[in-house]
């Protein structure tokens, strides 16, 4: 199984290719490293490879996919991207960003709802379309007070990543 995994400003690819008792043959991108593992005791691991042994801590951060990896000399923060990982970075990219004034699907999926009209005025905080991807709903909410001006899509349609959905206008006062 395969799986990016972030280490301060990098991400690799790392992918357990096979696994005997201690023995662990895996890829970081391109390249395969054959390692000797062993849990000496709960979160610390000792790593033999090419007859050198590291020692590496984990501690586990503020939820199941970043921890804080300890060797001897140096501290790294790390995260396990996987699916939901991507999903939720992808829906919040989709976010109206302040003073923009488009609402763009972050990935593909389809319009569950769109509780607004074309010449609306809404207010920040206010859900402006509802979108179903990786079966889980996301509401993206206008940032600002604003009037819309054009929905490009309709309920029950499918959209694209990337896709402008709504314009908006900024209020004027």
């Amino acid at each position: 199984m395969a799986y990016e995994i972030s280490i301060e400003h990098r991400t690799a690819k790392v992918e357990l290719l096979n696994r005997v008792g201690n023995k662990a043959l895996i890829m970081v991108d391109d390249l395969k490293y054959d390692l000797d593992i062993v849990e000496v005791e709960n979160g610390v691991y000792s790593i033999l490879y090419n007859g050198h042994s590291h020692n590496v801590e984990l501690i586990q951060g503020e939820n199941s996919k970043k921890y804080i990896v300890n060797t001897f000399a140096k501290t790294f923060n790390v995260e396990v991207i996987d699916a939901e990982s991507k999903y939720i970075h992808n829906r919040n990219q989709g976010k109206e960003l302040e003073g923009s004034n488009q609402i763009i699907s972050p990935m593909p999926g389809k319009i569950v709802k769109i509780p607004v009209n074309v010449g609306d005025s809404v207010v920040a905080g206010q859900t402006l379309i509802v979108v179903e991807a990786m079966k889980m709903q996301s509401e993206f909410k206008a940032t600002g007070d604003k009037i819309v001006q054009a929905i490009l899509v309709k309920e029950g349609q499918t959209v694209d990543s990337h896709q402008v959905m709504i314009k908006l206008e900024n209020l004027s006062i």
